[in-house]
Order: C-alpha cells, then sequence, then structure tokens
C-alpha cells in the first residue's frame, strides 16, 4: 500500500472537537482509565500488554466500550458504539468503521494527561497499544507511533518559558507540538512522513489545541532560514544497518533516519544552532557511538554549535548485541518462522558495528542554548540514576547558574551571598557513637537528584547559607572556628563553592 493511499484513508479532524467532547462525557481519560482499568492493568497496558485491560472491559459501558475499540482495537457492537460515540459523525469521517454489524476503530487513540491537568488525545497507527512498536510496523516503513518512553521523556526536559515560536523537528504524532502549543505563540511542526504530519493534525484538533503549521521533509530543510525561540526533536536516532543500506530488511521511517551510524543525531545538532534565537532552547532525544580509540565526551563536544552552551546527559549504554538485539525487537524481526533470516540481519547489524569500530551506543538528552558567549558552558556527564520528571527547570536554572558563574570571578563569587537549595538535604556518615562523622553528604531530593560529599569546611559552609552573610564572611567565620588561615581558606575553596553552584546545591541569593 503507498503512503499516499494510506494517508487518503485516514480520518478528518473537521468534527473533531465533537468527538472531543463524547469521549470526556464518558471519561477516556488517562484519570479515568486507571479508575477502570486498576493500576495492575493500566501499567501492563503501557507495557503493550492487553490481557488484563480486556479482562477488566468486559462489563457493558460507554468507557469499557471505547477503551476496547481505540485502545485494545477490537469490535465491538454496533449498538454499544451509538451509545459511547456520535456514532453517524465518527463514520462519516473515518475514525470507525462498520464490518459485519460491528464498528472497528481506524486509528488508535489515547488518553494523555497534560502537565496542567488537561485531557488530551495522541492519534497513532493501530497496533501501537497491542504490540508496541513491534506490533505497528507491519504497515510499512511509514507507520506513526503513539506517545512512548522516549517522547515523554523529552516532553519532562523541555523548557516551558512562554516563547513566541517554536519547531518540532520529526513531530510523529504530534506529542512534542502538543507541548509546545500551551506556551508557544507560533507552533511549526516537520516530518519526512506526509502521515505523521496527519496524525498531528489529528491530535492537536481531538486535544482542542491551537492548530501547527505542519511542513514535509527532512531535518531543517521545511524552514529554511526561519529561526525559532526553542525547537524540540525525538528524532529516528537508532544506529542500524537499514539507514545505511547494510540489511535486507524494510527501512522503518519512524526509527531508521537515512544516515549512516550517528550521523543523524550530529547533523541535527550542529544544525540547530543557526535555527535558534538568541536566548532560545533546543532539546533532543539522541543515541551516539562510542568509538574504539575515541573518547565519548569529545565526540560530542565536537557536535555542539559555536555561540550556544551545552548540556549532555547520557543516561544509558549497551554493548552492541544488547543494541543489535533491542531494535531487532522493536521490528518484530525476532518473531520471523525464517531463523536464517533473523540471523542474517543480526549478522547484519554486527557488521555494520564492526565496519565503524563501534564497541557500544549511548543514548541521553542533549540540551542547547543559544548564549553567543565567547567561552560557551559545555558539560557533558553520565548520570544513569533516577531523576524527577518533569525536569523543564531544573533546565532553564542550570543554564542560568552557568552565566552566573560564568560573570564571577572567585573575588567575586566570594563577595556574593548564597542560599542552600530548598531540595537538599545533608547525611553524616560514620560508625555509631563516633564524635564526627567518616564523611558528609548533601543530597538533592528533587530534579537530577544529585549527591556530593563534601569536607567539613564544604558541610558548614552549606549548613549556614541562609543569604545573610557573604560566601566570604562565612569562610572568615569557619576559618576562626577552625583554627584555620582565613587567607587559605578564601584561596583554596572557590572551586568547592563553584562545583556547589553549578550542580544546584547552592543558589546565588536574589540580587547576587
Amino acid at each position: 500500500m503507498s503512503t499516499s493511499s494510506l494517508t487518503a484513508s485516514l480520518p478528518v479532524p473537521d468534527r473533531a472537537d465533537r468527538l472531543r467532547d463524547a469521549l470526556l462525557a464518558v471519561g477516556f481519560t488517562a484519570d479515568g482509565l486507571l479508575e477502570l482499568l486498576g493500576a495492575p492493568a493500566y501499567a501492563a497496558l503501557a507495557r503493550s500488554e492487553t490481557v488484563p485491560a480486556l479482562r477488566a472491559t468486559r462489563a457493558d459501558g460507554p468507557l469499557a466500550t471505547l477503551v476496547r475499540l481505540f485502545l485494545l482495537q477490537r469490535p465491538v457492537p454496533h449498538e454499544r458504539a451509538r451509545a459511547a460515540l456520535p456514532l453517524d459523525e465518527a463514520l462519516a469521517d473515518g475514525w470507525v468503521v462498520e464490518e459485519g454489524g460491528e464498528i472497528r476503530a481506524t486509528v488508535d487513540v489515547r488518553p494523555y494527561g497534560g502537565p496542567e491537568g488537561q485531557d488530551w488525545f495522541i492519534v497513532s497507527d493501530l497496533g501501537c497499544a497491542v504490540g508496541g512498536a513491534a506490533g505497528a510496523s507491519g504497515r510499512g516503513e511509514g507507520v506513526v507511533l503513539g506517545v512512548g518512553g522516549a517522547s515523554t521523556t523529552l516532553a519532562g526536559i523541555t523548557v516551558r518559558t512562554p516563547v513566541a515560536s517554536a519547531l518540532d523537528v520529526g513531530t510523529g504524532s504530534g506529542i512534542q507540538a502538543l507541548h509546545a502549543a500551551q506556551h508557544a505563540t507560533r507552533v511549526t511542526a516537520t516530518d519526512l512522513n506526509p502521515r505523521a504530519l496527519e496524525f498531528a493534525r489529528l491530535t492537536l484538533a481531538l486535544s482542542g489545541a491551537p492548530e501547527a503549521d505542519l511542513r514535509t521533509g527532512s531535518l531543517f530543510e521545511p524552514v529554511a532560514s526561519e529561526t525559532y525561540d526553542l525547537i524540540v526533536s525525538n528524532p529516528p536516532f537508532v544506529i542500524s544497518p537499514l539507514a545505511s543500506g547494510r540489511d535486507p530488511g524494510a527501512r522503518l521511517t519512524y526509527r531508521d533516519g537515512g544516515m549512516g551510524g550517528d550521523d543523524l543525531c550530529r547533523s541535527l545538532v550542529q544544525q540547530a544552532g543557526e535555527r535558534l534565537n538568541d536566548g532560545g532552547f533546543a532539546h533532543f532525544l539522541a543515541n551516539w557511538q562510542h568509538v574504539e580509540g575515541e573518547d565519548w565526551q569529545e565526540r560530542l563536544r565536537s557536535w555542539v554549535p559555536r555561540g550556544c552552551d551545552a548540556w549532555i546527559v547520557q543516561r544509558e549504554v549497551q554493548e552492541v548485541t544488547q543494541y543489535a538485539e533491542l531494535w531487532l525487537r522493536d521490528a518484530g524481526d525476532h518473531l520471523l518462522a525464517d531463523r536464517e533470516e533473523y540471523a542474517a540481519r543480526y549478522e547484519a547489524w554486527l557488521d555494520e558495528f564492526e565496519a565503524r569500530k563501534t564497541k557500544a551506543v549511548g543514548f541521553g538528552w542533549i540540551t542547547l542554548r543559544k548564549s553567543g558567549a565567547d567561552e560557551p558552558s559545555i558539560v557533558i556527564e553520565e548520570w544513569p540514576h533516577p531523576v524527577e520528571q518533569p525536569l523543564g527547570e531544573t533546565v532553564r536554572a542550570h543554564f542560568a547558574r552557568q552565566d552566573y558563574l560564568r560573570s564571577r570571578d572567585d573575588a567575586g563569587l566570594l563577595a556574593d551571598h548564597f542560599v542552600l537549595a530548598p531540595e537538599v538535604m545533608q547525611e553524616q556518615v560514620g560508625l555509631p557513637g563516633a564524635e564526627d562523622p567518616e564523611h558528609v553528604v548533601l543530597r538533592q531530593n528533587r530534579g537530577m537528584r544529585r549527591a556530593t560529599k563534601v569536607d567539613a569546611v564544604g558541610a558548614g559552609f552549606a549548613g549556614v547559607c541562609d543569604g545573610t552573610l557573604s560566601a566570604g564572611r562565612i569562610l572568615d567565620a569557619i576559618a576562626q572556628l577552625m583554627g584555620e588561615d582565613p587567607v587559605l581558606l578564601r584561596d583554596r575553596t572557590p572551586q568547592a563553592i563553584r562545583l556547589l553552584v553549578e550542580e544546584g546545591f547552592l543558589e546565588p541569593a536574589r540580587g547576587a
């Protein structure tokens, strides 16, 4: 089936508001699903396991009908569908079809809770809820997936300050464009797959969001030299032989970007700098190669465009066999009856990595901020530990602290006042009954949830930072208490203060 015919078969959004009203009226929302299904079945559905949800929707009722129809993709009797939907309109607009007296959905419609309690709906291809990517990928390379862990991660790390313009590159079913529409005056969304743009249009319409400017094309081609205050992208970042033509399998547009290795992610990041307005943010999810004889952090540092600060966080690393198996399962190749064909595809992945001297693949977040600074701040770190989403404010504050630190020499730092971040707790570790702890740990209970070991000076300094005294005055008092030379203490402590500020344990007091 051609891409154009698949696009033509999609619903039309003209009366999406009527369908939305009907869905909301019966509680077809994220909260409503949790109440109907119960926590175990709801969690199982997020893992693409449908049996618990099928059991929970055996009883009659409009909400159970909609869950079976749009999420579990099971046919429902005509009379049950009519009780839950404006059926004649839904049939005419193509949201459902009638076959043998039963009603079937033509698309997956998934309730999705917005950050401020909004009730949204993500529209995608059938098969995504009942079989994950593998369940949908049988439709061919033009498949459009719904909401998943990657898309919610990107939405969570995005800075949400009001902006005039936002760009979603590779919009897919429109999740990032939907979020951006809440705080951007103008939203542009692009995708190489024209079906994806139609799904994005449906998602925005069914969620009651403003329309976006939808454009077809690869990466930044559709926007030429236009610039934006916010750029977001969950691109087809998978490093696969499908992208470079080594694998006999079919390329999947939603994950294989058509460039070899990590070139697509590199190109996207490097080209974003000239599309950002001053002070603007760009957020990406990405994969990158760990190449033999090359430092992965230096590889990523070379991606950062001129004039931009960057914060790059590696969340996970997989060696190449694990990575290949993950994406073979994603495509459903592990279900092939011909085991020799599966082995050949597996070999193609390993051949690709061997040719590129790739020993592992990293996954993480890349954030750029257009600063124009002569000496940009580029922080690249590995952080596989749990974090608290959403992180947008944490990301914004990170770059604000970089601006502050860049503007202060040591003398200026010691003249300023600081406060301990409100979520920071102090832990003392040592033997029971000991007079002094072996070491002291400062721990964040929110955001990145960092922990750092500090010495007695660092613990004492952080403990009295309430904005009243300057850093230098605090160090003088500590020197007197500990019998140290205040001049030497002032000389050796600023670097430790900088680290505590950079990682968010200390905040400059207002006016600093």
